[in-house]
């Protein structure tokens, strides 16, 4: 039964401290656009144990704003402002979600532009790794002012795959 199957990953939920800064930065370091905002300042706040149970937050979180941005193809990205108990945003060696990455084609100009709007670049642009590591690759971790990374990567001649592979990776399309 394929209609059980996901199509693909519609969007990737971001918790930001304020989201219109953090909005600033998507718009200025990765061109972001804004398709909507699903709750604004002028909304009461979703809350409440049924909020809670549905959402998995802690007691007494109150989800402030909500809205959704397009950066490039592929997935949104979903940002949340929220207020009640949080945590750092987790690095690469915790478990669960620990980074966005994005695909771009002068990852050079792309670093740049995203510690212009505010990000702290963790190193210099380094070479992919195995299956990636064809000619004219890059990679390069940013982090965003809240604590969320975000690595840039581009791999213009193509990944490479084993001979037991079942799929390959998904990248977006040049835009034109």
């Amino acid at each position: 039964m394929t209609d059980a199957l996901p199509r693909g990953i519609n969007h990737i939920g971001i918790t930001v401290p304020d989201l219109e800064e953090a909005t600033r930065f998507f718009k200025a370091g990765l061109g972001a656009k804004v398709a909507y905002d699903g709750l604004t300042r002028d909304d009461e706040p979703r809350c409440g144990a049924q909020t809670e149970e549905q959402l998995g937050l802690p007691p007494g979180a109150k989800i402030r704003r909500q809205r959704m941005i397009v950066a490039g193809t592929g997935p949104s990205l979903e940002l949340f402002e929220i207020e009640g108990p949080q945590r750092a945003a987790v690095g690469l060696a915790d478990l669960g979600l620990n980074h966005l990455s994005f695909y771009v084609d002068d990852i050079e100009g792309s670093l740049r532009r995203l510690v212009d709007a505010g990000g702290q670049a963790l190193s210099a642009v380094h070479p992919n790794s195995r299956y990636e590591d064809t000619p004219g690759n890059g990679s390069v971790y940013v982090r965003a002012p809240w604590g969320t990374l975000i690595e840039l990567q581009t791999i213009p001649s193509g990944h490479y795959y084993p001979d037991d592979s079942e799929a390959e990776v998904w990248t977006p399309p040049r835009a034109g």
